[in-house]
């Protein structure tokens, strides 16, 4: 996610959601690699990304404490709060370069709406209420950009959901979902997908059409004998940056989006959705994942008992959500 979107020095960067500060970090290192770890910059510039580069949010103490600490281990003095987005407090964070994030699964405590004025559609879903602190905390300079790690249900919940959705497509490019493999960032079961976007210059029709990317469906199963390792997603990264090896991005890529260079890749997985067909789906981006036999290949399905073990893990996953669901309902 870094490297596809390519931070810059003199950037500010955020992760409202920020658990540890591992984003940030990477961000961070990143930017070291390619500028000789910012050996020739300026004192004024380096103290810039040390202190005001990067920065984040986390409402979890302990966590907090470990983000602190890691930062000042990395060699970062990054300002790095304790408290919550989706209160008033985060109204002040925004004229952001870049976001980088992975919102807390769930909803809100009780079911209770966030505490801000400022969002449009407030809902008691934790990653909608999120994705609109994001994309309201970019520049609105056609540059500031962001990636964010979401559940399947923002892609269709409707109702405010569907609100959040087209107002997003509204003020962003959002030019990219990627459909990952089932259980990748939250619990066994859940599924989950990236979603990369520009901020536009204007606040409406910003989005002309989405590129999406399955690397979901007749994949491996990952686990302990097929790790899900970075070579994974090399062919997403060619899809993405329109020819680009996943080797090269630290020196060949500069994170532009390249619509003619992405038509000229043939992959199966890679498909595109107008604005149009998008809107008379009703704003759903539950979108893009294949069915083709060209990709799909029995050995790789897994054994039955492997399959059957997943989809318990599901069920699982399921029971578990809806038993935390109505303890805080209850």
């Amino acid at each position: 996610m870094v490297e596809l979107l390519a931070p810059k020095l003199g950037e500010r960067w955020n992760d409202p959601a920020a658990g540890t500060f591992g984003f940030m970090i990477a961000a961070d290192e990143y930017l070291r690699d390619k500028h000789e770890n910012y050996y020739a910059l300026s004192e004024k510039d380096r103290k810039f990304q040390k202190e005001k580069a990067f920065s984040g949010v986390e409402l979890v103490g302990d966590a907090h404490r470990l983000a602190l600490m890691n930062a000042r281990l990395h060699g970062m003095e990054s300002e790095i709060i304790l408290g919550d987005t989706l209160t008033e407090m985060g109204k002040n964070l925004n004229g952001y370069d870049g976001v980088l994030a992975n919102p807390p699964f769930g909803t809100k405590k009780g079911g209770e709406k966030p505490t801000r004025d400022d969002f449009t559609f407030p809902t008691s879903n934790k990653q909608l209420n999120f994705l609109q602190h994001i994309y309201r905390s970019l520049k609105k300079d056609g540059k500031a950009r962001a990636a964010v790690v979401l559940p399947d249900n923002v892609l269709f919940e409707d109702g405010d959901g569907q609100k959040i959705r087209r107002d997003l497509m509204d003020k962003c490019d959002l030019h990219t979902i990627l459909r990952l493999p089932t259980g990748i960032f939250y619990a066994a079961g859940v599924k989950t997908n990236v979603l990369f976007f520009t901020r536009g210059t204007t606040e409406k029709n910003n989005t002309k059409g989405v590129w999406f990317y399955d690397m979901r469906t007749n994949v491996p199963n990952y686990g302990k004998r097929t790790p899900f390792t970075r070579a994974a997603f090399a062919d997403f990264v060619k899809a993405y940056t329109g020819g680009t090896a996943i080797g090269d991005l630290d020196k060949n890529y500069d994170g532009t989006v390249n619509d003619r260079l992405r038509e000229s890749i043939k992959d199966d997985r890679l498909s595109y959705i107008t604005r149009e067909t998008i809107a008379s789906k009703n704003d759903s981006l539950d979108l893009g994942l294949i069915a083709d036999e060209s990709v799909s290949k029995a050995e790789d399905l897994g054994e039955p008992i492997e399959i059957a073990q997943e989809a318990l893990n599901e069920l699982n996953a399921i029971q578990n959500q809806l038993k935390a669901m109505i303890k805080e309902l209850g």
